[in-house]
């Protein structure tokens, strides 16, 4: 890979290098040309506009930044701000797995909840979708629209008036205001999106007035955007075993199968019993379908008082996000099928034992595919609702007391209050036989039996499962700033800065769990109760399944499951599960001191900054505890405080006019998870016999950090760089397993699956258990590099020289938080980041026309947060994988733009797969997949403009 990506950028070097020295020709030739004869100055607009400024912007810094500007106010160069953020080096997108938008970010390798977001300089905090009542910290860029901002800056090295907490990063997203463009403006964008799989299209649009009067200005923009997406593919929900290590116990794998070979009705064919004792099953072998519907509307205000030395401003976001979205599956279930009692009913548990009747076994994968006797199917439904609202305010005041001194301060105040809500209704058919196969792509495998699946009749063993969770981010923070350039002996002058600020936070998570309440719902209703409100119409259209599966099945419409068991109703205040619900607040008083120093050293100009943050962090956790002999959960308190005192360092040197050395080296920290401090001892899968503790005591992440790079601006826009990274890690958070008994958790028996209950719901106290808790523990090192590249091709003859590029890798050496041993002892390098990842972006702009085309890739990386080998020496990666984006506008005038946006254009299958650490049976890259998915392609097509 490195090869290729030299023999790349090599070339495009050499070309800037000859294309720089016939620049310093021409402008020689130029000096000496008459005024008279001079040639009138071009004026950059657009997307190649926006990158001219971002590098200027990167220029002047004296620490490693970079930035994303509007390339007008109200025209940020992509839809989402995350997926703006992956053209920057060293940053590595999440996607949200419902509606394939940019949601997070990691930074250079590190989890995304080592970066901190900010808002015009103040921390903030939000979640939605998937990760409400996760209590991780981290901002989803999802829930606002990008027309919002008017810039982003990035910053990857330690600055002391940065605030602390982001290991691998600091973004601060700044909002437009009247005076960044001193006029009436009038801007509106209307557009039709259009997504290929659920074939359904939505409106989007923007509108924004910014007006200055004098020393008054102001600004409102709203946006509202909606879009409906369809998810289709195979879900194997976890892994794959074989009935010899399934069977064992302890289970050796992540789920428990034995087949029932002394049914009459077994049948081997040609091979062993220990070959298909050792082949592969996966968990649950079924298709996924899933549409969600989605809205966005927000609103970014400006009020700005600005007159000689004063600058005031009144600046205020808001913005809420809205998912619905029906899922669906069918398939059958091999998890924890093993037969010890025959005289059970057939497929049931105790009697639920695969019959291999008719089999095969792939050689190179080790799947078993084939007719099976006695199957069981589950047909099941999960409809959810979630919703995140944030608002913000924030006062802002920048006066100059006098030339060279400046004072500036900020009041601000933001809340994320995020609520999801769910219904999981389910039905089963037992006993059956079934004849199953992947096919070729294992994406829309194939499925057939002699059963009816849309007779209601056939279905029993009904469930239903529901709960409600809320999570609630507010923060308040107050600053004050004080700058002051003063002069130095010789050439060289200072730039003083120095603050203080304290900032208020607070996270709280309160989940409800009514699943008791609507299974006492289904009992009521009765087995035939429940029948008569299944349907064979599937709820999802315009899926994609394959020409081997069922095109219907019985199953359960999203009124059906609302009207019945309505999720605000059955989950009540009684629902609340105090095991999984707190409150923790963060108070973080701070100050720094820091100084710029620019100079000459041998004619060469030298920038460098060096500065010292102190901050004090007080915590307050409120939670619940079992206490007494009844193990009744209480309302419990905890408290506790920490110190860190950050120094920086950041230096810039010309080493020729073009050609930049920056260094930087610097102390920051990322505070753990709330998740894992504040959590009590819960098990978060009850067919798993896993617990999770948290740790109060837990103390935050340090690490020492270098950063070098060279770059070279060898002409206006255009750079070529290469940067070295390094970070230290001290105190990191690290998972830790233990053996232990369900006894001494002290757990209620139900917080175990019925598979672990005897007939009167009880669970052995003596079970093994494993505890996963979480320490403190030891060092780790981050390293890696990046390359960059930039340039807008303005040697080349009309047409062309309106065609631009920009490129750039991030390798990232393997960090992991766990070893990952095989069975025979063997130590496998494993990553849980991505190890590489690269962006590449070509642009063409002439005159009215601009079309741009962007590649986004990332490498493979480990499932999970904490990967271990199961016994099974399977190891769960997360595929590699790339998305292809694209857009053409046409400007008609200045009023008018035409635009054709296309996201996904590449339709990329994202999935897991289980490679065989042995190396035996492959990599198991394109046969034991899990969660393999395709989302189609999005298509928006629109006007934009100004009045």
């Amino acid at each position: 890979m490195k090869k290729k990506i030299l023999a790349t950028l090599l070339p495009l070097a050499f070309a800037a290098a000859a294309q720089q020295a016939a620049a310093q020709q021409a402008a020689q030739q130029a000096a000496q040309t008459p005024a008279a004869d001079a040639v009138s100055t071009v004026v950059v607009t657009g997307f190649r506009s926006s990158l001219e400024k971002a590098l200027n912007l990167k220029m002047q810094a004296i620490g490693v930044r970079d930035s994303i500007v509007a390339e007008d106010i109200g025209k940020f160069p992509e839809a989402n701000v995350a997926e703006s953020l992956q053209r920057v080096p060293g940053v590595i997108l999440n996607r949200d797995e419902s509606s394939a938008e940019g949601q997070r970010i990691s930074i250079r390798g590190l989890p995304t909840e080592y970066s901190v977001t900010t808002l015009n300089g103040a921390p903030v905090n939000t979640t939605s979708t998937s990760t409400i009542g996760s209590a991780a910290r981290g901002f989803n860029y999802d829930v606002f629209a990008s027309e919002l901002f008017g810039r982003v800056d990035f910053f990857k090295s330690p600055l002391a008036e940065l605030t602390e907490g982001g290991l691998g990063g600091v973004v601060d997203l700044q909002t437009p205001r009247p005076f960044d463009n001193p006029k009436r403006t009038v801007r509106y964008a209307i557009s039709e999106a259009y997504n290929t799989m659920s074939k359904h299209a939505d409106p989007t649009g923007f509108a924004l007035y910014s007006n200055t009067w004098n020393e008054f200005g102001f600004l409102v923009g709203a946006s509202h955007g909606a879009s409906v997406n369809n998810r289709s593919g195979f879900e194997a929900t976890g892994g794959y075993n074989s009935s010899a290590r399934g069977s064992q116990s302890p289970v050796k794998g992540n789920f428990a199968v034995a087949l029932d070979y002394d049914d009459p009705r077994a049948n081997l064919g040609g091979y062993t019993r220990a070959q298909v004792d050792n082949a592969l099953l996966p968990r649950i072998y079924r298709f996924y379908g899933s549409a969600n519907e989605r809205t966005r509307d927000g609103l970014v205000s400006a009020l700005q008082y600005k007159s000689g030395g004063l600058n005031l401003s009144l600046d205020t976001l808001y913005s809420k996000l809205k998912n619905t979205r029906d899922e669906m599956y069918f398939g059958m279930l091999v998890r924890n099928s093993r037969t010890s009692n025959p005289a059970a009913p057939a497929g049931q548990s105790g009697h639920n034992g695969f019959v291999p009747m008719g089999v095969k076994i792939d050689p190179e994968s080790n799947l078993l595919t084939g007719t099976f006797g006695n199957t069981s199917y589950s047909s099941g439904t999960t409809y959810s609702q979630d919703e995140t609202k944030f608002g913000y305010v924030a006062l802002n005041g920048r006066w100059v007391a006098r030339d060279g001194l400046v004072l500036s301060g900020q009041l601000s105040s933001n809340s994320s209050k995020a609520m999801s809500y769910q219904d999981t209704l389910s039905g089963q058919i037992f006993g059956i036989t079934s004849t199953f196969d992947y096919g070729s792509d294992h994406v829309y495998p194939s499925l057939s039996s002699p059963t009816s699946y849309t007779d209601p009749n056939n279905f029993q063993g009904f469930d239903i499962g529901t709960g409600l969770t809320r999570e609630t981010d507010k923060a308040k923070q107050g600053r004050l700033i004080a700058d002051w350039d003063y002069s130095l002996p010789g050439d060289w002058s200072g730039h003083l800065k120095a603050g203080i600020s304290y900032v208020d936070t607070s996270k709280g998570i309160n989940k409800r769990n009514g699943t008791s309440l609507a299974k006492a719902k289904l009992n009521q209703l009765g087995t035939a109760g429940t029948r008569s409100g299944m349907t064979s119409q599937l709820p999802i259209g315009n899926l994609d399944m394959g020409a081997g599966w069922p095109s219907a099945w019985g199953t359960f419409t999203r009124d059906y499951a609302y009207s019945t068991f309505d999720p605000m109703a059955f989950n009540p205040e009684s629902a609340f599960t105090p095991a999984q619900s707190f409150t923790a607040g963060e108070k973080v008083s701070t100050g720094f001191v820091q100084s710029d120093f620019s100079g000459k050293v041998m004619e060469h100009d030298l920038r460098f900054n060096a500065g010292v943050r102190y901050s004090r962090t007080e915590t307050q956790i409120d939670n619940f505890k079992q206490q007494g002999a009844s193990l009744a959960y209480a309302p419990n308190q905890e408290s506790g405080s920490y110190s860190n005192l950050l120094p920086a360092f950041s230096a810039a040197f010309d080493v020729t006019e073009n050609l930049m050395w920056r260094a930087s080296w610097g102390k920051t920290i990322s505070r753990a998870s709330l998740s894992i401090i504040a959590a009590q001892t819960v098990i978060p899968n009850p067919f798993d016999n896993t617990a999770t503790a948290g740790n109060p005591g837990l103390r935050p992440q340090q690490s020492k950090n270098l950063d070098t790079s060279l770059e070279w601006y060898f002409q206006k826009g255009s750079l070529l760089s290469a940067a070295l990274f390094k970070k230290d890690l001290t105190d990191a958070t690290v998972a830790n397993t233990s053996n232990t008994t369900f006894g001494a958790l002290g757990l209620p028996d139900t917080a175990l699956g019925a598979i672990f209950q005897n007939a009167q719901g009880k669970v052995d106290p003596n079970l093994p258990m494993t505890l996963r808790s979480f320490s403190n523990a030891g060092q780790q090192t981050l390293k890696g590099y990046e390359l960059a590249y930039q340039q807008a091709f303005t040697f080349l003859p009309e047409p062309f020289k309106g065609l631009g590029a920009m490129a750039s890798y991030t390798h990232i050496n393997p960090f992991n938080s766990a070893k990952w041993i095989t069975n025979a002892g063997k130590e496998v390098e494993v990553n849980s980041v991505p190890k590489y990842a690269y962006s590449t972006t070509a642009y063409y702009e002439n005159g009215p026309l601009a079309v741009r085309l962007s590649y986004n890739y990332k490498g493979r990386s480990l499932h999970g947060d904490n990967p271990r080998n199961l016994g099974d020496d399977l190891i769960r990666w997360r595929a590699a994988r790339g998305y292809l984006d694209g857009n053409i506008s046409y400007r008609i005038n200045d009023q008018l733009e035409l635009r054709l946006d296309a996201m996904n254009l590449s339709n990329t299958l994202s999935y897991d797969y289980f490679e065989d650490a042995s190396g035996q049976f492959g990599s198991g890259k394109k046969t034991r997949m899990d969660y393999a998915k395709y989302d189609g392609r999005t298509i928006k097509i629109g006007i934009r403009g100004k009045l």
